[in-house]
């Protein structure tokens, strides 16, 4: 039982993808020692629909029916030094596609490739486990690299040089939003806690982005996202597991700097809530899928808030 709770326990304190496409990073908690010494690998992703305009936390019609659809899939690779270290790599794959005002125009459009590669290290500083209980408290740091392309950051630039068209809808949509890469080194650190008894656990995580200065002058703000919520086993055997846990989501982060000034299009405060699914088969495979919807969202300016999302994570160890 102890090594199904615990690979349970990995996939419940899993730092997630949540909210910042271009940030979050997919942690896979096995490789914070509940599996124990040797390599692993896994693939996670978010499905975001973004189609409602706000302004000011607002909504506000959206007349030119824009909207953005964003796919994240992180490739990662890792290795447990032992049952409290180890350290993974993670490629984001992205794609995005969108529907824009421009002018009276409308801008349709794809953008696609390798995201900013990350690096991470984790440890398990606190493991208690009994029969009926269990406790554990992990952290994560790390860097990020930027290795995505910035080519649509460059749009920033020309949106200052650019003639505003008299009473045609202004575009909730920027570079920054569709942006590979930040073309910064930005620091990552995190932490997740996991407390179970008998077959109900409750498990929280969070994670926070130190920004630096990237391409073309532009710097997007420190971020803290983060989840947690409670669950139950309901199915414990010799060979697999399945847990159901209520998920509550969020982000905040503040505006962007660039060009000596604030870009007043960024800053965000979001909560989300929805189910997940968690799956072990013995001590080789995890599995995730969760789905959330928005409950509050307050944000700066004018810009195309997330209407849902869909998440899922496969993790296999060597």
């Amino acid at each position: 039982m102890k090594k199904f709770v615990f690979a349970v326990l990995g996939a419940a304190c899993a730092q997630p993808l949540v909210a910042c496409d271009l940030c979050s990073v997919y942690a896979a908690n096995e490789a914070r020692g509940e599996i124990g010494k040797g390599f692993f690998a896994g693939v996670a992703g978010q499905f975001t629909h973004f189609g409602t305009l706000q302004e000011d936390g607002h909504k506000v019609p959206n007349d030119a029916h824009q909207s953005l659809d964003s796919s994240i899939t992180q490739v990662l690779l890792g290795y447990n030094f032992n049952e409290r270290f180890g350290a993974q790599v993670s490629v984001p794959i992205i794609h995005r596609s969108f529907q824009r005002a421009d002018g009276f125009d409308i801008d349709r459009g794809t953008e696609s490739g390798p995201g900013d590669v990350s690096l991470i290290g984790h440890a398990q500083l606190v493991r208690r486990e009994s029969k009926n209980g269990t406790f554990a408290w992990n952290i994560l740091g790390g860097v990020k690299f930027p290795t995505g392309s910035t080519r649509r950051l460059h749009e920033e630039v020309d949106e200052l040089n650019a003639v505003e068209v008299e009473g045609a809808p202004e575009s909730g949509i920027h570079g920054h939003d569709l942006t590979l890469g930040s073309g910064s080194f930005d620091g990552i650190v995190g932490t997740s806690v996991f407390a179970r008894y008998r077959r109900a656990f409750i498990g929280a995580s969070a994670q926070y982005f130190i920004r630096t200065k990237g391409d073309f002058g532009y710097q997007f703000a420190n971020d803290l996202t983060w989840s947690g919520g409670p669950g139950a086993l309901l199915i414990l055997k010799d060979r697999y597991t399945l847990s159901l846990q209520a998920n509550v989501s969020g982000e905040t982060k503040a505006k962007d700097d660039f060009n000596g000034g604030k870009a007043d299009d960024t800053g965000i405060t979001s909560v989300f809530l929805g189910p997940e699914i968690l799956f072990t088969w013995r001590d080789k495979l995890s599995a995730e899928l969760g789905a959330d919807v928005p409950v509050s969202i307050d944000n700066t300016a004018l810009q195309i808030v997330a209407d849902w999302r869909v998440r899922f994570a496969l993790t296999w160890h060597f």
